[in-house]
């Protein structure tokens, strides 16, 4: 067993095998820990999130040199037939790669019986393992940009279902009907860990996997307090996401500055993880339709109202104000920081998807995008007194200035070159345009040089991981991020310093300081 640095709240543990992995995940799922929040398992890796007020690597390390993975634990789940018609792309180079015919490569995959063992890569995504050892596949040299939902595949030891169409590089065998992801029951997820899956044949007409979707509430009905007139970029429902849903494939999303989020539901009187309007670059207005109470923080924009007699005033930023039915709010364009959050009194009335109001961008859960001509209903939470003298958390950043983000080296800083630390503490890391909430894509002149090259096998990934694709350029992940990942992760950003990470203009120049060595330990 190796435990790895994984950032100033997560520890990877290391293992030799898939075996102990989930033996592993299997003891610390039934005898948790104190202050383990979360275990997230993978190939060989389990990723743990703990409570730093409440535990510690030390506590953890010494409560994992006490447990005994050499007798694997018998995962319960249930047994489900899933119907394939064996049509795939890579069908017959798959064959020819295994050194079998297509039919016998079809007849060996409905006779292998597979288990979930983890979940990842996206929402509903299963990566089952088979208990024929000759399945060994190679991932193919250039990925699909869009392989459709229900197609079966497999890469490595592991087979795996798309549960909707996105990118990929597994090799495809064929299709199923069957969703692999849907909202309309209670668990979206048709696989979880511990199932046990038979692929069978196919003897029906072939339907694409639709999902069925959520039944509207109440929601519709209410009145209007709020049209958006102007919206530039999409708005994004946003509170503080849906941790503990790794089991489903799920990452926890939310507002990518928490602070700033807080800090607007406090300035109304709401609770701070109330859901909030997320405003990227300004070029927003909205119109209202009664009395309302609201606040803006984070991204500092400009605020103008628009009175019904054609006045114009500006509204104060980081404090609340009131807006009159039929007055327009504009926000302009940020002088510093980039996205800026809107919270109402007394909240928004909004669907929750998993118990978060949050738009999660790469896994697309949650709220519909808030545009132009969106009609935003309040909602009836329990409020106290408004507050006007919140003050923000920390200094916004503007385009061309230089930030610097404390780190923690680790998992995978072994898999790099010794020189990549120093250059990556050295370098002056542009953030560019092609960034979004999944990640900030990062451009030096060195890129950081790896010392193995060759694959890592998918490992769960954190909020602020520092990923290296083989260009050698960083991407930072942000919220939306994949709950697994292919690339090894350098270093990971400090949690102090992850709102601020997520403010970020493009044009900014990073800097990366570690805060401790990259100290693995053997157990």
């Amino acid at each position: 067993m190796r435990l790895l640095p994984a950032g100033t709240d997560r520890l990877m543990v290391e293992l030799s095998g898939l075996s102990e992995t989930l033996s592993l995940f299997d003891q610390l799922y039934e005898y948790p820990p104190l202050g383990l929040l979360e275990a997230i398992p993978a190939a060989r890796t389990v990723m743990l999130r703990f409570d730093p007020t409440v535990t510690s690597r030390p506590q953890l390390a010494a409560h994992l040199a006490t447990l005994d993975l050499s007798k694997p634990t018998a995962r319960s789940g249930r047994e489900i037939e899933i119907p394939v018609i064996y049509d795939g792309e890579d069908l017959a180079e798959v064959a020819d790669h295994l050194g079998w015919s297509v039919d016998e490569l079809i007849g060996r995959h409905r006779a292998a019986t597979y288990t979930v063992a983890f979940t990842g890569f996206a929402p509903g995504f299963a990566y089952m393992h088979g208990d024929d050892p000759d399945f060994d596949v190679p991932r193919r040299k250039s990925p699909r940009l869009r392989i459709p939902a229900g197609s079966v595949a497999i890469a490595g030891t592991f087979c795996g279902i798309y549960p909707s169409d996105s990118p990929g590089g597994w090799q495809l065998l064929g299709r199923t009907p069957l969703a692999m992801w849907d909202l309309a029951r209670s668990r979206p997820a048709l696989l979880a860990p511990g199932d046990r899956v038979r692929f069978v044949a196919f003897k029906d007409a072939f339907t694409a996997p639709v999902s069925v979707p959520v039944p509207a509430s109440e929601v519709a009905a209410q009145e209007t307090c709020l049209t958006v007139t102007r919206a530039d970029r999409p708005a994004l429902f946003q509170d503080r996401g849906r941790e503990g849903r790794a089991d489903q494939g799920v990452s926890a999303s939310g507002a990518l500055d928490r602070s700033a989020l807080a800090e607007a539901n406090m300035c109304v009187g709401n609770p701070p993880d109330a859901a909030g309007l997320e405003i990227t670059y300004g070029g927003f207005a909205l119109k209202a339709e009664r009395p309302l109470v609201l606040a803006i923080t984070g991204a500092e924009v400009p605020l103008q109202i628009e009175t019904v007699d054609g006045r114009h005033l500006s509204a104060p930023f980081h404090h609340p104000f009131a807006i009159d039915p039929g007055e327009s709010l504009t926000l302009e364009a940020p002088k510093a920081g980039m996205r800026s959050y809107l919270a109402l009194r007394g909240g928004f009335s909004v669907e929750t998807v998993l118990g978060s109001a949050s738009t999660d961008a790469l896994a697309k859960l949650g709220p519909a995008d808030v545009t132009a001509g969106t009609r935003l209903r309040a909602g009836q939470l329990a409020v106290t007194a408004v507050d006007p003298y919140r003050k923000p958390v920390f200094a916004l950043p503007v385009a061309d200035t230089h930030v610097t983000l404390d780190i923690v080296p680790g998992p995978r800083t072994d898999w790099f070159e010794d020189e990549a630390m120093r250059v990556l503490q050295e370098e002056d890391w542009l953030v560019t345009p092609q960034s979004n909430r999944i990640g900030i894509r990062l451009s030096g002149e060195r890129p950081l040089p790896r010392r193995i090259t060759g694959e890592l096998p998918s490992e769960a990934t954190a909020p602020g991981a520092l990923q290296v694709p083989h260009s050698g350029q960083p991407v930072l992940f942000l919220a939306d991020h994949p709950l697994t990942g292919g690339y090894p992760v350098i270093a990971v950003v400090a949690t102090h310093h992850l709102d601020l990470a997520g403010q970020l203009p493009i044009g900014t120049r990073l800097r990366f300081r570690p805060i401790s060595p990259f100290d693995p330990q053997e157990i």
